[in-house]
């Protein structure tokens, strides 16, 4: 892979509201204000992360009609069945939803997750029998469910009723269940589109309480009324590890959430989790759940099963936790060893491919017999990361079926993408589903080469040629004087940063003072600020910097006296003692 060089270029974010007077506190600094505005924060009402700034439950279409299914099934004490997905959106929207139910007075609720390799996603027919074994009277989907028609036509069948909570893009037909939720359900006029799985059951769990608190359930059954507000710390790993959008209402419930796991009052399992990780839970930050905790948790769902993350979640006992955490850790071992096998047999086949970059096809498909079901979106997105361009990975499903799993860039809606493949070619893809930047397909193995064809047709339709460069868009260049413990810190609490409310980056050119590599594949720096960032570089203040994963086997082991890169400013903390350090996300040598 090493042998694809795209293009880069740097671009700096204009502010959108540039030349205005934005109504900002004076707490906020000037370099906060400018960040703030380039991502189209322009009063600090916008910035505003407390509960009450949420919008109403009863905004979400299909909301009503929820509840009173749920009324109806804790009066009558019937069996409920939560269906969740098997990443850690969806075990968190299960152990949410079993726990609450649980605090709300439901005496009969369990959980089922299915195996991914052998029943696929969502609410399948298969599931459905599956299911069926339990009796219950109520299926709840959390984080699936929009897209399983069949699935909910089998449930009818047997007289169980469903109840589909989703937040993925519902297709051309609706399952016919007994209630909806999803913000993006054509009718829905939820503000926020952006909702995690777990954010929708969050949702409607709400507001079942308020409707139980209005008949006086919790009084007539002598229970404690559940504040919501304890399960926000799975809300807000369910919400990260699941990269959606991190709009007002996102961003106020992975506050709130990061706020509970530092003062201590997260679930056992997910310190547990941390500890793992090497994470002090006092600063964990959105990044730390979604690059420490997540993987860990997602895990399970890629080689095994799902049900050992839940349970994790689920266990009030931190010793018991902690086992299970340890299971996780070890399972996310083992699958960092499978990927990087798979990623370097994906560099064997573009070699073999013999390709120079004008001819590597826009939309790129990788398949090989051995593949891992479970790791082929992250060997897409690793893919797609160093060559910029959709990439679909596929693995063998047996009974001639391939799944793949797909990685896209800016500007390229992989789901509709995939819908425009599918109705061009009928017959050509088996089904399909997903967002704009990830999805995932099934389609005879057969159809591969077709589709090989087909998707790059798709991708050359809809994409440019410079949109197959990666441009790096930063917040600008710091003046020395802003490169500093101070600014970090205050970058550090101005979150919480994410997806499309990126983590401010900048870029400058600095002098490398020393550099040496560190765990086999980092660099660790010492740098200076160059002569255009302060005056005199020998009376400059050093900096230490650090950039990971840049060293393998095609690097000369020489940096130039002078570097370019893109950065952020990160609080280091080490023995009880904060100190500024670059964490550099690309060097840009020539």
């Amino acid at each position: 892979m090493d042998e694809f060089h795209p293009s880069i270029r740097v671009r700096e974010v204009t502010p959108f509201s540039d030349g205005l007077s934005p109504a900002f506190s004076t707490q906020t600094g000037l370099l906060l204000q400018r960040i703030y505005r380039a991502r189209d924060i322009n009063d600090t009402q916008q910035l505003a992360l407390g509960l009450a700034g949420l919008p109403a439950p009863g905004l979400l279409y299909g909301i009503g009609a929820a509840v009173e299914l749920l009324i109806t099934a804790l009066r009558r004490d019937q069996s409920i069945l939560i269906v969740g997905d098997f990443d850690a959106d969806g075990a968190t929207s299960t152990a949410l939803a079993v726990l609450a139910l649980r605090a709300l007075g439901c005496g009969r609720v369990d959980f089922l997750v299915p195996n991914r390799f052998a029943y696929g996603y969502g609410l399948t027919p298969e599931i459905v029998a599956l299911a069926t074994q339990r009796k219950p009277d109520l299926i709840i989907t959390v984080d699936n469910g929009i897209s399983s028609v069949a699935g909910v036509a089998a449930a009818q069948e047997v007289g169980i009723r469903v109840l589909i909570t989703d937040h993925h893009l519902p297709g051309r037909e609706i399952p016919a269940a007994a209630a909806i939720v999803n913000p993006n359900q054509p009718e829905c006029t939820f503000p926020s589109k952006n909702l995690a799985g777990v954010g929708v059951i969050f949702y409607v769990l709400s507001a079942l309480r308020a409707a139980l608190r209005a008949q006086n359930w919790f009084a007539e059954r002598g229970i404690d009324e559940p504040n919501m507000a304890v399960w926000l710390d799975l809300v807000a790993l369910g919400t990260v590890a699941d990269m959606v959008p991190l709009d007002q209402v996102n961003r106020i419930l992975v506050h709130q959430g990061l706020q509970r796991i530092r003062a201590g009052q997260a679930r056992p399992g997910i310190c547990a989790l941390l500890e793992l990780a090497g994470r002090e839970r006092e600063r964990i930050v959105a990044s730390d759940l979604g690059f420490a905790v997540g993987p860990r948790l997602n895990a399970a769902g890629r080689l095994e099963d799902m049900a050992i993350g839940i349970e994790c979640l689920l266990s009030d006992d931190p010793f018991a936790a902690r086992a299970l955490a340890v299971q996780l850790d070890e399972l996310n071992r083992d699958r960092r060893a499978i990927e990087a096998t798979m990623q370097h047999e994906a560099l064997q086949i573009l070699a073999e491919l013999d390709l120079s970059d004008e001819q590597l096809p826009w939309g790129l498909c990788l398949f090989d017999g051995n593949w891992h079901q479970g790791v082929v979106g992250l060997l897409a997105s690793r893919v797609k990361e160093r060559l910029h361009r959709p990439v679909i990975a596929f693995a063998d499903a047996g009974n001639g079926e391939l799944k793949g799993s797909a990685r896209s860039i800016s500007g390229f809606h992989i789901r509709d993408a995939l819908d425009a493949v599918a109705t061009r070619n009928p017959g050509l893809v088996s089904k399909f589903g997903g967002h704009a930047m990830a999805a995932g397909l099934s389609l005879p193995r057969e159809n591969f080469a077709a589709f090989v064809h087909a998707f790059d047709d798709q991708a050359r339709l809809q994409l440019a040629l410079e949109d197959l460069a990666v441009e790096l868009v930063t917040d600008g260049e710091l003046a020395s004087g802003e490169i500093t413990l101070d600014c970090a810190r205050q970058l550090r609490d101005g979150g919480p940063w994410g997806q499309h409310f990126p983590e401010p980056s900048f870029h400058g050119t600095f002098r490398v003072l020393q550099y040496k590599v560190v765990g086999a594949k980092h660099l660790k720096l010492v740098l200076t600020a160059d002569d255009n960032n302060a005056g005199d570089s020998a009376t400059a203040p050093t900096l230490d910097a650090i950039a990971f994963n840049v060293v393998d086997q095609h690097w000369s082991g020489h940096l130039p006296e002078r570097v370019k890169m893109v950065y952020r400013l990160d609080v280091n903390f080490y023995r009880g003692v904060e100190s500024l350090q670059l964490m550099i996300e690309h060097l840009l040598l020539d």
